[in-house]
């Protein structure tokens, strides 16, 4: 898997997040499970761009294109994939609240990490109805990362404090509670499929389209 610490230095351009890098290889151990050999993946907010160079290193079958709303983000996952493998794709600019900006082929794979509970729950409504258009039906998988709240689980004290610090910066963010994000996919033909515990009380939750 290729990540920042197999580079002397970061591209020209590229930004890179550190919650990212330490987290690539537990979501990689999930995504090697369950996604295909090959096929075409649409990843949602990219951010700094360092999952989508790990895992289009790491999964060579994959054609991975990233996307993200911000030019800055976009220019850093341009920076990445000149130093990246040739699978990793051009970056999108695609903004999930913003239907105009939805790329119109189909996909494999839709993957979107730590984007539910920074940003309004419309960007979660138009991911689910984004999905929900593009991916390949039956079959196709959306992957959701992050912090989610969960009614059978108490919610650990580190994702209470940053659940707070969202609600500070913006009224509308906030961690999701897993159930609403479940009934959204279900409502859009994507019943979740798998619940997985990650370190640093994160999970990655699978849906499958019918």
């Amino acid at each position: 898997m290729q990540t920042l610490d197999h580079l002397d230095a970061l591209p020209a351009g590229a930004l890179s997040s550190p919650a990212a890098q330490r987290n690539a290889a537990f979501i990689l151990d999930v995504l090697r499970t369950h996604l295909p050999a090959r096929g075409r993946v649409l990843e949602i907010a990219g951010g700094s761009g360092d999952h989508a160079l790990a895992f289009a290193s790491a999964l060579s079958g994959l054609d991975w294109t990233p996307s993200d709303p911000s030019p800055q983000a976009r220019d850093s996952l341009s920076a990445w994939r000149r130093a990246g493998p040739s699978n990793l794709r051009p970056p999108l600019s695609v903004d999930a609240a913003d239907p105009a900006t939805w790329p119109q082929d189909r996909f494999d794979v839709v993957y979107c990490a730590n984007m539910t509970h920074i940003s309004p729950w419309s960007a979660t409504e138009g991911l689910m109805d984004l999905a929900g258009r593009v991916l390949r039906r039956p079959g196709g998988l959306l992957v959701l990362y992050g912090p989610y709240r969960e009614a059978e689980v108490p919610l650990a004290a580190s994702n209470a404090a940053f659940d707070e610090s969202l609600k500070a910066r913006n009224s509308a963010w906030g961690l999701r509670d897993r159930a609403a994000v479940e009934a959204l996919a279900r409502s859009h033909g994507l019943p979740a499929t798998r619940r997985a515990p990650m370190p640093s009380n994160n999970l990655t939750l699978l849906f499958r389209s019918v």
